[in-house]
C-alpha cells in the first residue's frame, strides 16, 4: 500500500536536523509528561519515533483514503441548504478517518487532550495530507488556528474549546470582508458589549472566509466605536452552537473545490473576546497570519510532490517515437528542475518550521515560569529569524506549486489538458497558494525591511563561513559568488536612495534572496545526505545561479528615470 510519508524519505530526514534535539527538549519540557501520559515519550530518540508514528498514520490516511476520494470531492464540492454550509459526502469520509485516526489537536498540550508535538511534523503532515487533497488540506489545517487561541486565551477559554478541536471539530478564522481584503485596517463587522447577557454581540458580514461553516470561529471584529484603523479591532470567539451566524453564499472557485469559502452574515451572534480589546490586528492576527501562511508553505510543498509524481509517472510510461519520454532532455531538464524546486523548497519550509517551534515553545515557557537570560535571547534571536524566513517560505513554495503544476500539464502534453487527468486539477487548486494568507506581493513587502538591513546577507555569510566550510562542495563557490552580486545589487538599491525605485525592485531583491537563501540550505542538506538531495543540490544552484546573474545585471543597469515607462498607461491606445 502507498504511504505519502514512508515513500518519501526526504521528510524523515528532516526530522532528523540537529535543532530538534532542542526543540523536542523545550517541548517536552525534559519529558516531566512521562509520568503522567502514557503516550508521552521518555527521551529524544523515543519522541522521535513517537513523530514517525504519527507521521506513517497520516500518510496511510492520506494515500489511501484522502487521494482516492479526492475527485470526486472536487467535482461535488460543498453545496448551501438553508443557510448551513454541506461539505461533499467525501470529505465527511475523510473527516471521519482523520478523527479515528487521532489526527487532531497535533500541537496541543496533552493536558487538554492534544498530541503535544512541535509545529515541525505537524508541518510535515499538512504537507502530506496536500500532497493528497490541497482543499481537505486546508479544512484539515485550520485547527492550527487554535494556536491563537491557547496563545492568548483565558485558561477557562482553553480548557472550554480546545479539547473540542483535538476530538475533531473544526475552526475557521473570519477575517476579510467584502470591502477589507489584504487591508484587514478596514474591517468593520460590530462587537458590541450586551451588559444584559455579559457577552458580545457580532453584527456585519465577512467574506472569502474558508470553512466558513466551522465549529468554532476566530473572528476580528471593531469593538471601538468611532474608530476606522487597526487600533479599533479586537479577537472573538463565535461557537456555531450559539447560533446567529449564516452561510449566505458559497463561492464557485476555480480550484480547492472541497475547500467551502464562504460568505457568512452575523446577526447579534453571542461571542467571547479572546484576549485585550484593541489587540486583535495589532497582536493576534498577526500570529494568526504567520501561522497560516507556514500552512500554506507546507500545503504548497505538497501539491509540488503531487505534481511531480504525476509528471514523472507519465514521462516514464508515455513513449513517443519508441523511446520513453523521460529520456528526451526537455523532458528530463523540466523534471530536474521541479524535483530541485520541491527539495529546496522543503528545505526552507522545515528550517522555518524549526525556528518557529524553538521561539513559541520558549513563549510557552515564559508563561509558566520567568526565562533565564539565555532563553531569553534564544526566544528572541529565533523570533526574529521566523519572521525573516516566513514570507521566504510562502512566497517561494507557493510560486513553486505554480511552476510545478504547470510544468506536470506540459510533461503531459494534450492529455494534461483533458479533464481525467490529475495534473489538470493539481494546476487549478495550485493558482490560489500565491494570492491566499498574503500574496506574494505581500510577501515581499514582509520581507524586504530583512532585504535592506542587511539580515539575509549577514546569515548568508555566517552559512558560508559556518556550517558549509565543514563539507566544502564546488556548489559552495558559486553560492560565493551569487552572494557577491547580491551585495552589490543591494548596495546598488541603497545607494539610490529612492524610494519608489526600492519598492520596483524589491521582487528581484527577494528572489535573489530567497533562491540564494534556498542553495545555501540545499547544499547543507546534501552534503549531510547525497543519496536524497545531491542531484537537487547542483540543479538548483545551478538554477539559482542563472537567476541571480540575470537579475543582479538588471538592478546594475536600472535607472529611476525607467520608472516612466512602467507607468505608461496604455497611453498610444487612447486615440
Amino acid at each position: 500500500m502507498a504511504n505519502y510519508f514512508s515513500d518519501h524519505p526526504e521528510l524523515e530526514f528532516h526530522l532528523h536536523h540537529p535543532l530538534m534535539k532542542r526543540i523536542v527538549e523545550l517541548k517536552e519540557r525534559n519529558y516531566a509528561d512521562k509520568d503522567t501520559y502514557d503516550d508521552a515519550p521518555v527521551d529524544y530518540d523515543d519522541a522521535i519515533e513517537n513523530y514517525k508514528r504519527f507521521l506513517d498514520i497520516t500518510g496511510d490516511v492520506a494515500a489511501n483514503i484522502i487521494e482516492p476520494n479526492s475527485e470526486d470531492v472536487d467535482l461535488e464540492g460543498p453545496h448551501l441548504e438553508n443557510g448551513r454550509m454541506i461539505y461533499a459526502s467525501k470529505t465527511f469520509e475523510n473527516l471521519d478517518a482523520t478523527r479515528k485516526a487521532g489526527l487532531w489537536g497535533v500541537s496541543m498540550p496533552r493536558r487538554y487532550g492534544g498530541l503535544n508535538m512541535p509545529i515541525t511534523p505537524y508541518s510535515m503532515a499538512s504537507e502530506i495530507v496536500s500532497t493528497a487533497d490541497a482543499g481537505f488540506q486546508n479544512i484539515w489545517s485550520l485547527q492550527d488556528c487554535i494556536e491563537t487561541l491557547y496563545e492568548f486565551g483565558s485558561e477557562e477559554q482553553r480548557q472550554k474549546y480546545i479539547p473540542r478541536v483535538c476530538a475533531g471539530e473544526t475552526m475557521s478564522m473570519d477575517l476579510t470582508e467584502p470591502d477589507a481584503g489584504s487591508d484587514l485596517q478596514r474591517v468593520m463587522l460590530k462587537a458590541t458589549y450586551d451588559e444584559k447577557e455579559d457577552c458580545w454581540r457580532l453584527n456585519g458580514v465577512k467574506r472569502f472566509i474558508t470553512n466558513g461553516d466551522s465549529d468554532i470561529h476566530l473572528v476580528l471584529a471593531r469593538s471601538e466605536e468611532g474608530t476606522r484603523d487597526g487600533r479599533g479591532l479586537s479577537m472573538f470567539i463565535y461557537d456555531k452552537r450559539n447560533g446567529g451566524v449564516n452561510v449566505r453564499h458559497i463561492e464557485h472557485k476555480l480550484g480547492i473545490h472541497g475547500s467551502p469559502t464562504c460568505e457568512l452574515t452575523y446577526k447579534n451572534a453571542k461571542a467571547e473576546l479572546c484576549g485585550s480589546t484593541r489587540m486583535g490586528l495589532i497582536k493576534y492576527v498577526m500570529a494568526l497570519m504567520n501561522g497560516a501562511r507556514l500552512g500554506i508553505a507546507a500545503q504548497s510543498t505538497g501539491l509540488s510532490q503531487a505534481a511531480y509524481n504525476e509528471a514523472l509517472a507519465y514521462a516514464k510510461e508515455r513513449r513517443q517515437f519508441d523511446t520513453a519520454i523521460i529520456d528526451f532532455p526537455a523532458v528530463y531538464d523540466m523534471l530536474s528542475r521541479m524535483k530541485a524546486k520541491l527539495d529546496a523548497g522543503r528545505s526552507i519550509l522545515y528550517q522555518t518550521a524549526r525556528y518557529v517551534d524553538i521561539y513559541k515553545a520558549l513563549d510557552d515557557i515564559a508563561r509558566e515560569r520567568k526565562l533565564t537570560p539565555e532563553e531569553r535571547q534564544e526566544q528572541k534571536k529565533y523570533a526574529r529569524l521566523a519572521d525573516a524566513f516566513t514570507p521566504l517560505a510562502k512566497g517561494m513554495n507557493s510560486e513553486y506549486a505554480n511552476q510545478n503544476a504547470y510544468d506536470a500539464i506540459q510533461i503531459h502534453g494534450g492529455s494534461g489538458f483533458i479533464m481525467e487527468y490529475k495534473c489538470q486539477r493539481l494546476y487549478r487548486d495550485a493558482r490560489i497558494f500565491s494570492i491566499y494568507e498574503g500574496t506574494t506581493q505581500l510577501q515581499v513587502v514582509a520581507a524586504i525591511r530583512y532585504i535592506t538591513n542587511g539580515t539575509y546577507l549577514a546569515l548568508m555569510k555566517e552559512m558560508l563561513e559556518g556550517s558549509l566550510t565543514s563539507h566544502p562542495s564546488p556548489l559552495t563557490s558559486k553560492i560565493e559568488k551569487m552572494v557577491d552580486l547580491y551585495e552589490q545589487a543591494l548596495n546598488t538599491v541603497k545607494e539610490a536612495q529612492h524610494q519608489e525605485t526600492q519598492d520596483f525592485l524589491a521582487r528581484r531583491l527577494y528572489d535573489m534572496t530567497a533562491e540564494i537563501m534556498m542553495s545555501l540550505l540545499i547544499v547543507e542538506d546534501a552534503s549531510r545526505a547525497p543519496e536524497l538531495f545531491a542531484k537537487s543540490a547542483n540543479v538548483y544552484v545551478r538554477m539559482a545561479e542563472e537567476n541571480v546573474i540575470a537579475k543582479s545585471a538588471y538592478i546594475a543597469n536600472f535607472q529611476a528615470a525607467d520608472l516612466a515607462d512602467f507607468r505608461a498607461r496604455e497611453c498610444s491606445c487612447e486615440a
